[in-house]
């Protein structure tokens, strides 16, 4: 539930959200995002958390950040580390837990109502800090996945599940053509 005079702040889980939308099957529009919420609330911010790989020639979330950068959303990026496991395949970690949490806990006094993308259970403390501090906390992921992307334990922490698969149509576009590299992924989710 949303109250249009309440105060809103968007935290998104980049890659959390884009592995929800595509398990489901659509890209998600950033520009209709930002602009339902918008409708829903007072938009005070709309942070986008997500790992580069800076020693790539060619980034394919870099569109994206730009896009979403010069259109209104705070950018938080930090770069990916890159590693190999001991089967020696080549593996990308750029967890971004932190700095949400520190940007969530930083803004609540500001905000009446925090949306999160992201079904990590992680950030299952982090939701129950902040309704200590009276905010209300709406999570956004999916229980319509094989396997579920949203974690059990947020889901019944959080004051609203919402299942994505409900926004499709508002914030949804069909994914782009599957002939296309993956490394369109990070421009298929917002640039167009």
């Amino acid at each position: 539930m949303f109250y249009k005079d309440e105060r809103l702040a968007l935290f998104i889980d980049g890659s959390n959200l884009y592995a929800a939308a595509k398990s489901l099957g659509f890209d998600i529009d950033y520009k209709l995002l930002r602009q339902e919420f918008m409708r829903r609330g007072k938009l005070l911010r709309a942070f986008y958390y997500t790992a580069l790989l800076e020693n790539d020639e060619y980034s394919p979330i870099r569109p994206l950040v730009d896009w979403l950068h010069y259109n209104g959303f705070n950018m938080v990026t930090k770069p990916a580390k890159e590693y190999t496991d001991s089967m020696g395949r080549r593996k990308v970690k750029g967890n971004m837990d932190i700095e949400l949490t520190v940007d969530a806990m930083e803004l609540a006094p500001r905000v009446d109502h925090i949306v999160l993308f992201s079904g990590d259970g992680d950030f299952r403390p982090l939701v129950e800090s902040l309704q200590r501090q009276g905010v209300r906390v709406s999570v956004f992921s999916t229980i319509r996945s094989q396997p579920p992307m949203i974690s059990d334990d947020l889901r019944r922490q959080s004051d609203n599940f919402i299942e994505l698969e409900e926004l499709r149509d508002v914030i949804g576009r069909p994914p782009r053509d599957q002939s296309q590299p993956d490394r369109d992924a990070g421009v298929a989710a917002g640039t167009r």
